[in-house]
This record gives C-alpha cells, structure tokens and sequence, in this order.
C-alpha cells in the first residue's frame, strides 16, 4: 500500500545476482554509450517549421542533454526508471527572468517523492450528483519518508518537476509499478529454491554414523546416562579458537550433522555401528533452471541470454531467432516510454523561452521523435534481408513491367511504397536527373 516500501522491495530484488544480470541485458540494448556520438538525437524531418526554429529546438535539447549529463551516467537515470518505475527531476528556474529557461536539473530519489491530487467536488441541488469543482496536483518531498506527519514534507509545484513513469499500472490501475514487479513471484520463488538447495546438500552431503548403544535392562534414566557416558567417552570434540588461540571442548554439543546415538533395549544384537548415506541426486538442479528462466521470461529476456556459451552470430535475418526480435521490439517500447522525460522537460524550456507556444507543440510533438544510438544488429539485418528480396523480385518481374505490369503497381505492391514514398521517390529522380544533365540539354 505504500510506495516507499513497494520501491525498497524493488531495489532489493534488483540486487539478486540473476535479476542484476537480466536488468543489464536490458539496459545494455536500450541505451548504447559510445565515445562520441550522442546517446539520443532529436529529430525533426517531420516537422514542418523553418530551419531557424528547427536549430534552436535543437540547441535547447543539447543544453537539457548537457544539464542531465546524460552522456555520462544515461545507463544510472535508465536503471532509476526502470527499477523504480518512476523517475523525479527538479527544475530550477529564476523566478526574477523565466524568460532564461530552466538554469539546473536536479535528480530526486524517486522513494522520497509522492504525487498528491485533491479533488475538490460540489454536489449538484438538482440531480445530487457529485460535480468536479477543482483539482490540484502537486508534489511532497520528505527527507524521512513513511512519517506519519504529512506536513513535514516540502511542497513542490507541478510545473517544477519532471515526472516520467513506466506506463504500467497494478491491478485496479491506482498505483504506479515497475517492470520488475510482474517477476516479483518469480524471484522469490528462485530464491526459496536456491535456498533449500543449500540447506538439503550441507544436511545430506555428508554420511554420517548411527551408533545403537546395548543398554540391557537398565531404567530409563540409567540408560540415558550410561549412553551419555558412552557419547562423551568416543567424541571427543576438541575445537581449536583461531581469534583467541584457545582449544575449547565443545563435547556437550551435537549438531545434525553429526553422528546419531540410540539406544538398544535387552533382547536386540547388542553394540553395533552402522553408517548413514548422504544424498544422491546432490548434482541436480533442473529446478533451479526452470525458476531461472521463468524469471527471464517474466522480464522479457531471451532464454538463450541465459546460457554463457552462446555466441553472437551475424548472420542471415532468417537465422535469428523469434525470441531476439520480440526482445529488441520490448527495448524500443521502452525507448519511446522513456523519450517522455525529454518531451517533459524540452517542452517547458521551449515554452519559458518564448521560442513555441503550447499549440505549437501540441502540434508538432507527435513528429518530434528522439532516436537513440542502436547495438542490437537484428534490425538492420532484417531490414537489409527484406530489402535483398524485394531487389530479386524486382529483378524478376523487370521483364513484365510496361507489358502487363505498370510501374506504380510495382511500386506498391512489390517495394510496399506508399503515395507520399512514390511522390518524393519521383521528384528525386526527376532531380537527380537534372542535376546531372549537361549545360546545353538541361533545358
């Protein structure tokens, strides 16, 4: 019920060596760190505005880039918000000139922050029906939080943070939740498992002795201490203290691991000493590999990521396997999720410049696309696969095309352009072509 607690339960299955490695699989494809390019461009081939304004959208996106230092620590901010679920920066601004745009921004630990709305309602005299008067949202921050003092927080305005979450809602779609917690299960069952693993082969590693004690017809009580006597005189348990340099007689006690006494009324086979085996199917841990790639599927991570020995493979389109291409369409799911903290905070620098207004980035915003750097090859490849076909089938069909295929046909249904593609496609060959006229046919 509590946000704080719901985020400490995320960090802490983050640290489970297994998680760690899946969530650095993820973060690894979604944001590729290179020497000198940008790890996210702007683009903007399809906004139509003049260039002037294209290069200071451009200018305002680089300082925001700059002020995130996002070239340096994009895979920490990346790790936040996908761990987390969440990701809070504070926008510093200078109240005396907002015309200069936003001056610092600031990370806020997201377990720190909370998003509160107040809903101010009025009921209607006519129908009784409750009417929506008001509403307020704003942001606390609490240095402690999970106090039971609610205004010991620091009030922050809306406007004054950038809040990008991950999309995903828990079941009544009231709260915010992280990626990992669809995989929450998964993991404690992975760590229950490993943990019993552990606890069954110290217990049954070892074999271990049974000693059955003939005790005659002695009474309870001097069998008991006659088998004792028996215990103490055969384990002899010196232990040497290596912090006091010591030898301590830990005899008195017996752990299970040890050997087992019992004793044996008149009438058995007398003294006898036998062993107990240990465990034989010690080296089994099929279990153990089913949670694991239970988990890696819960968080969408190809099975074969799992397995050191796999090699990556340049090869044809057609050899790589589904489970990479469903992967690397999760990573830009993600990607165009977390663009929303650069439209967040580009917008509002744009604005309190003055360089748009809101209706002209309510119009352009949808052209707007931030393209981040790419490692994972399975795009290209496939795209070059398919463009290898359509070029053979082309081929194939040339002899056809003007006798009983037109032109245009084979640009739709064979090259799949669509009428914008096949405009443009025409006007640059028609532009290429004058361009590379001699002087005197140009005409």
């Amino acid at each position: 019920k509590d946000n704080y607690k719901l985020i400490m339960q995320y960090r802490g299955v983050a640290l489970h060596p297994e998680v760690d490695k899946a969530i650095e699989e993820i973060i690894n494809e979604a944001v590729t760190v290179a020497d000198d390019d940008m790890v996210v461009d702007i683009k903007m081939d399809k906004v139509e505005v003049g260039d002037n304004i294209k290069k200071q959208i451009k200018e305002e996106f680089d300082n925001i880039y700059g002020m995130l230092n996002f070239g340096e620590y994009a895979h920490d901010i990346f790790r936040r918000w996908y761990v987390d679920g969440r990701l809070y920066h504070h926008l510093v601004v200078d109240e005396s000139n907002l015309k200069s745009g936003i001056q610092e921004i600031r990370p806020i630990d997201a377990s720190k922050m909370r998003k509160v709305k107040q809903v101010k309602t009025k009921t209607d005299q006519q129908t009784g029906a409750k009417l929506i008067e008001k509403v307020d949202e704003y942001y606390i921050y609490q240095e402690k939080p999970g106090q039971s003092n609610q205004g010991s927080g620091v009030k922050l305005t809306e406007d004054s943070v950038s809040y990008v979450t991950s999309g995903l809602l828990n079941e009544d779609r009231k709260k915010v939740v992280s990626y990992l917690h669809k995989s929450l299960k998964a993991i404690n069952q992975l760590r229950m498992m490993e943990d019993a693993l552990v606890i069954y082969r110290l217990a049954r590693a070892p074999e271990r002795r049974v000693f059955y004690i003939d005790v005659g017809n002695l009474p309870k009580g001097k069998a008991e201490q006659y088998m004792k006597d028996i215990m103490t005189r055969y384990r002899n348990k010196l232990v040497y203290d290596a912090k006091t340099g010591q030898i301590r007689d830990d005899r008195k006690h017996m752990s299970m691991l040890e050997d087992f006494w019992l004793p044996r009324r008149e009438g058995g086979r007398g003294t006898e000493i036998s062993s107990l085996p240990g465990g034989e199917n010690l080296g089994q841990i099929d279990d153990i590999v089913y949670f694991q790639k239970k988990m890696y599927r819960s968080l969408n991570v190809p099975v074969s990521r799992l397995e050191q020995e796999t090699t990556f493979n340049l090869g044809r389109a057609s050899e790589i396997t589904r489970h990479e291409l469903k992967f690397q369409k999760f990573i830009d799911r993600l990607r165009r999720r977390f663009s929303h903290l650069f439209y967040g905070i580009l917008k509002k620098q744009l604005i309190l410049k003055g360089i748009i207004t809101e209706e002209d980035w309510n119009e352009w915003k949808n052209d707007i696309i931030f393209d981040f750097q790419r490692d994972n090859h399975f795009t290209e490849l496939k795209n070059a696969e398919l463009l290898r076909e359509k070029l053979q089938t082309l081929d194939q069909v040339q002899n056809y095309v003007g006798e009983f295929l037109s032109k245009e046909w084979v640009q739709k249904n064979i090259l799949n352009l669509t009428e914008e593609e096949i405009e443009d496609m025409n006007k640059q060959i028609k532009g290429e072509m004058g361009a590379g006229a001699p002087e005197g046919d140009e005409q």
